[in-house]
């Protein structure tokens, strides 16, 4: 009997690729000893991801511990003073009497035990905003409908609009929508509660044990029942520690840039969303969690104030300022610093040209930990708070997410990931950089091909620089066709591994995949960027052909035999180059910008889009207007629940493609792979396998002259 035969690897098989196993984020115990690691897995329908929190060891070595076992999975993990683990999961509350089927947040005592709840919110948690240091003070972010004067309240019009199928959702204020869903009609809001009052009581559901028809009619403190309410407004469970509301009234304000909590839990720094009739800002603002009472700490029109961080003292704050951009050029990302109680504040490394983008002070205050894109990579650099230069603490060709420092030691936890290894958790050395592979649950699967830095010189004297992965193999006797990949952004870097464009999937196929980074991409300084400032389809993509030239002349790339492909600002880019030159054979164009005139519109947040182009510029740099040159066959892709790239971008490309390519049968070479469900990203995995048997189908039958055959589950 002929046996299966099994694939090389995960990379050549689409279904075994979808399940591999993913490590998403990870939390370190104040004692520097536990790593807890957010794990996705593949469902066994193997339609969706299921995420559980698993436990290994920070110094290195051990074997990883799964934590936490439910359907409904858990994510969103931190860790209180005492080594509690905290997290959000829509889990089965068995103590509740009806299942909110909404998420909560949840406890996982340090010394052994189920995990219990911490809420019960009608809306459920939307995650842990902050933890404090040393006291049981936690900050959650929670979504309360406008009108709420309790959370009793708030669940009561809840259950209202469902008992009455009411979706409806009346804005008074822009936005309304963001990303790939809906806001409204709740609010976001700051919640504090305090863990010390989560107390253990046996339920008592007789009849006698009922309470009474009376609730406090603040978010905060319980009032003694002064006021009747009617009996949909079932009392907050008494055994819980009852929120207490940091942003009453928030409009969108609570939309947070980042946020703090002191060491001893009593004030919260956080970048609070500024309402305002054009672009919004945010600023920073202390909170006093006993009592509500906020004091500005920075703010200015035309300013964000993002990202604070606090020392571990509590006395100074760290942020990044970020003034607005304007069509004239892009606005910088300072780094900042300033004693929370008072003090000027200063600017850090004022010379560093790179933009931050986690930071975390050292133990010792003396010093910030920060990750910023960097020349194709996001290595972790150590800024010193006395004017010192920056140094680079990391040398290898990886990028650094999600970094936590141990207090004991000063080295920092992170997630690495490269074009050849998926993220992992690893541990740095403060003293010296060097870096040592953590236990996981989710081993890196063995690349394929061979990568390679490739550079060139753009007609301006820019360097230009990315990555090229081609399979083994490929050489002047048999070489490989050629993907070109646009990354969005269009402020990005193709410097870490991404789960839906996996280039590794094409190299296993055959293809060399080149990863340029152009004009407009972070990690190469301010005038790198303002290269391609109001002028898109400019600098960018003369940049892109330039490199495309360079890594075409090499002897094991078949110049003859090329793609391009891009999502987003990428799809942007796939256009524009779709209606300027002839030279590949195909191009996919994913959730794509067309007619930015259109766009600036539509998009969920267009403040920010039409402030950084003026009139001359969405005019010349608009994909359509070179419709009529378009000779490359197009595949187009969108899902409905796109609204960052609304799918009406795709909706008047292919309208327009049609109108001008269809033959009298209407038919044509393009073609349109549209999900009615799906975002920007197409995240369902049988989607994803979907969207790459449609691209590579499409590629075979334009770039290597295979028979076009309609992929599985498209009818």
């Amino acid at each position: 009997m002929t046996q299966p035969t099994t694939p090389a690897t995960p990379f050549h098989d689409l279904e075994a690729y979808i399940a591999l196993p993913r490590v998403e984020g990870l939390a370190l115990s104040p004692d520097g000893e536990r790593v807890v690691l957010t794990v996705a897995t593949l469902s066994a329908d193997r339609t969706n991801n299921e995420r559980a929190l698993w436990e290994v060891p920070a110094s290195g070595g051990g074997s990883p511990r799964r934590l936490t076992r439910s359907a409904k999975g858990e994510a969103g993990v931190a860790f209180t003073p005492r080594g509690d683990v905290l997290f959000v999961s829509a889990r089965d509350d068995v103590e509740a009497e009806k299942d909110l089927d909404q998420a909560q947040l949840w406890l996982l005592p340090a010394g052994g035990g189920d995990a219990r709840p911490v809420t019960r919110l009608a809306g459920g948690v939307s995650g842990v905003a902050a933890t404090a240091l040393e006291a049981d003070t936690v900050v959650i972010a929670a979504d309360l409908l406008p009108s709420s004067t309790s959370i009793e309240h708030d669940a009561a019009a809840r259950a209202s609009r469902t008992e009455r199928k009411v979706a409806a959702i009346l804005h008074e204020t822009y936005p309304v929508r963001y990303w790939d869903h809906d806001l409204g009609p709740a609010e976001p809001h700051l919640l504090a509660l305090a863990l010390d009052e989560l107390a253990d009581v046996v339920p008592d559901r007789s009849p006698a044990a009922a309470p009474a028809a009376s609730a406090p009619l603040s978010l905060g403190e319980a009032t003694a029942g002064s006021e009747a309410i009617d009996a949909a407004h079932t009392p907050y469970p008494s055994a819980l520690p009852r929120p207490r509301d940091l942003t009453p009234a928030p409009g969108r304000s609570a939309d947070t840039a980042g946020q703090a909590l002191t060491p001893d839990g009593r004030t919260l720094v956080a970048a609070l969303r500024v309402p305002a009739r054009g672009l919004e800002r945010y600023e920073l603002v202390s909170i006093d969690v006993a009592t509500g009472e906020r004091r500005l700490l920075a703010g200015e029109e035309g300013v964000h104030y993002e990202s604070p961080a606090l020392s571990r003292d509590g006395r100074l704050l760290a942020y990044v300022r970020a003034p607005f951009s304007t069509p004239q050029g892009p606005g910088d990302q300072e780094l900042w610093v300033r004693e929370l109680d008072g003090g000027e504040p200063r600017r850090l490394a004022a010379g560093w040209d790179r933009w931050p983008a986690e930071l975390a002070f050292a133990p010792d205050g003396e010093s910030l930990l920060v990750t910023a894109d960097d020349d194709g990579r996001a290595p972790v650099f150590r800024v010193p708070l006395d004017g010192g230069p920056v140094q680079r603490l990391t040398s290898d060709p990886y990028a650094y997410t999600n970094f936590r420092v141990d207090a004991r030691t000063g080295d920092a936890i992170a997630l690495r990931s490269s074009w050849q290894a998926a993220p992992h958790p690893v541990r740095i050395d403060a003293r010296t950089g060097d870096v040592t592979p953590l236990a996981t649950p989710a081993p890196v699967p063995a690349p394929v091909g061979v990568l390679v830095e490739v550079e060139t010189t753009a007609e301006d004297g820019a360097r230009v620089r990315g990555w090229l992965l081609t399979p083994e193999g490929a050489s002047a006797e048999a070489p490989a066709p050629l993907l070109l990949w646009i990354h969005g952004g269009p402020l990005n870097s193709w410097n870490a591994w991404s789960w839906r464009w996996a280039p590794q999937l094409a190299v296993a196929r055959g293809y060399a995949v080149l990863l340029p980074d152009p004009a407009l991409s972070t990690g190469y300084g301010l005038d790198f960027i303002a290269r391609g400032w109001n002028a898109w389809g400019q600098k960018p993509y003369t940049d892109l052909m330039a490199i495309t030239d360079a890594v075409e002349r090499r002897p094991e790339i078949d110049e003859t035999r090329a793609a391009a492909m891009g999502g987003s600002f990428g799809g942007y880019m796939a256009n524009w180059v779709a209606g300027h030159t002839d030279r590949f054979r195909a191009i996919v164009t994913h959730a794509s910008l067309w007619a930015l005139d259109q766009f600036g519109g539509t998009t969920d947040n267009s403040a920010y889009w039409l402030s950084i182009f003026d009139e001359e510029g969405l005019a010349a740099n608009s994909p359509h207007t070179a419709l009529e040159r378009i000779v490359t066959p197009l595949l187009v892709i969108h899902g409905d629940r796109d609204y960052r790239v609304p799918i009406g971008e795709s909706l008047r490309l292919w309208s327009e493609l049609a109108s001008r390519f269809a033959d009298d049968d209407d038919t044509m070479p393009h073609r349109f792979l549209y999900y009615p469900d799906e975002n920007h990203w197409v995240l369902k995995p049988q989607h994803a396998i979907v969207w790459y048997e449609t691209v590579f189908a499409f590629l075979g039958q334009h770039v290597l002259g295979e028979e076009w055959r309609r992929p599985a589950n498209l009818g």
